[in-house]
């Protein structure tokens, strides 16, 4: 099957934005190429990584490609949607770069970059315990080690962004066993499934994206996890007497300031809220709105241009 491949180049600061621009139109797969974050893989010793394109070097490229898939017949319509989208996302940024933002289309044929994709993608360490693992790949877990299976037809969250991988690795810092997990824009599921793994009792997951919930209701079954974790096409929590002992956002800085009146709401007394998504010069601005809904923060954690802040009451 043929599809249309649009590339558009942007900023790392801006990536994610563009991304979540793109997955809002089409359920076929977002690609972020960023040199940066060859840079940080190769500096943290905490990740093991199996491929890197001899072709990609982080010297010679500045720009981020943010790539998406879609269908022949509505390409100029989609992709007309699309842009529209990142422009208003950049009108809202308060500053943020956005780079070139320019724009290109080919056709390709689908089963190649599947194919492509599946070569590459390899079983991910994040932290001590958890392993995210292609469901394609079989892949015998060490003891203690927690395996989150994904497939190919994934939303956003992987493993392998820094804002990801930090959430993961708190969560295994700071979960115990029988603790209730809440993720708001849980994308994948990723970090939801793995919190169930790892003993949570219960956990919750909230996306406004249609193509993410359907991804992580489809990957918690396939975890054999799906007995205890919730998914909702929702901002927030629709049942307001659900909170936890952990509350994860791994969202964008705009939109967790945005929220911040409302997601302390689901946090337990004791409770750990964990946030990321948050580039340097948005973090004082995450910090100010948390702190003004009556929380304290207790750790800052900083991958490549990313941050991640954990807060508690």
């Amino acid at each position: 099957m043929k599809y249309i491949e649009l590339t558009v180049h942007t900023a790392t600061e801006a990536s994610e934005l563009v991304a979540d621009a793109m997955w809002e139109e089409t359920p076929h797969g977002v690609a972020v190429c960023d040199a940066a974050d060859l840079v940080a893989l190769q500096r943290d010793s905490s990740v093991f990584w199996d491929y890197i394109d001899d072709a990609v070097s982080p010297r010679q490229n500045s720009d981020v490609l943010v790539k998406c898939f879609f269908e022949p017949e509505a390409a100029e319509e989609t992709a007309s949607r699309i842009m529209k989208k990142i422009a208003e996302r950049r009108a809202l940024a308060d500053g943020i770069p956005f780079g070139t933002l320019e724009a290109t289309k080919r056709e390709i044929d689908g089963d190649d970059w599947i194919d492509i994709w599946k070569k590459h993608f390899r079983p991910l360490h994040v932290g001590e315990r958890v392993v995210v693992v292609p469901e394609w790949i079989g892949y015998t877990p060490r003891a203690g080690e927690v395996t989150v299976l994904l497939d190919s037809n994934m939303a956003f969250g992987t493993g392998e962004h820094e804002t990801t991988s930090m959430c993961l690795e708190l969560l295994q810092e700071r979960m115990r066993a029988g603790d209730i997990c809440i993720d708001v824009g849980c994308g994948s599921g990723i970090l939801g499934i793995a919190a169930a793994k790892l003993g949570a009792e219960r956990c919750y997951l909230t996306d406004i994206d249609p193509v993410a919930v359907d991804s992580a209701r489809h990957n918690a079954e396939m975890n054999g996890v799906a007995d205890r974790v919730t998914v909702a096409h929702s901002n927030l929590l629709d049942e307001a007497k659900i909170s936890g002992e952990i509350v994860l956002a791994n969202i964008t800085a705009e939109v967790l300031v945005l929220l911040a009146p409302e997601i302390p709401k689901y946090l337990k007394r004791n409770g750990t809220l964990i946030l990321s998504g948050i580039i340097e010069d948005r973090l004082g601005k995450v910090r100010e709105a948390y702190t003004a809904a009556g929380l304290k923060e207790i750790q800052t954690r900083r991958k490549g241009e990313w941050f991640a802040a954990v807060f508690g009451r």
